[in-house]
């Protein structure tokens, strides 16, 4: 599994595409979330995140069934811990959600790397 990650309009996707060009990416804001857990590519994470909670499920059991069914996936996720902390509780909850399954994802992936401004640098190599 690799992990691509980083803020906002940083270029995460661009960058995917251009790294692994042969492969298929779902939209995890609009695929079905139980086609994600067999996707090659998954562009935009934190969506299913939001998606999985909205629908009062665990997005813990979510992230375990993709590093379990697809282990060779590239995981495209946004960072959204940093900023303001939102006032609204659900907007918390969803932000540390994100978080814990980044931190799951990234502990079992070979390789994370973060985009700023379209530039990949590794954190993480196996």
């Amino acid at each position: 599994m690799e992990l691509i990650i980083g803020g906002s309009f940083q270029g995460k996707r661009d960058f995917a595409l251009r790294k692994f060009p042969d492969r298929v990416f779902a939209d995890a804001g609009t695929a079905d979330l139980e086609a994600l857990t067999k996707a090659e590519g998954i562009l935009y994470f934190e969506k299913a995140v939001r998606r999985l909670m909205e629908a009062g499920e665990d997005p813990m059991r979510f992230t375990e069934e993709l590093i379990a069914d697809s282990p060779d996936a590239v995981i495209v996720s946004t960072e959204i811990g940093y900023g303001i902390v939102p006032l609204d509780a659900f907007e918390r909850e969803y932000r540390e959600a994100v978080g814990r399954a980044c931190t799951r994802l990234a502990s079992f992936s070979s390789c994370v790397t973060r985009v700023v401004c379209g530039m990949g640098m590794e954190i993480k190599h196996r």
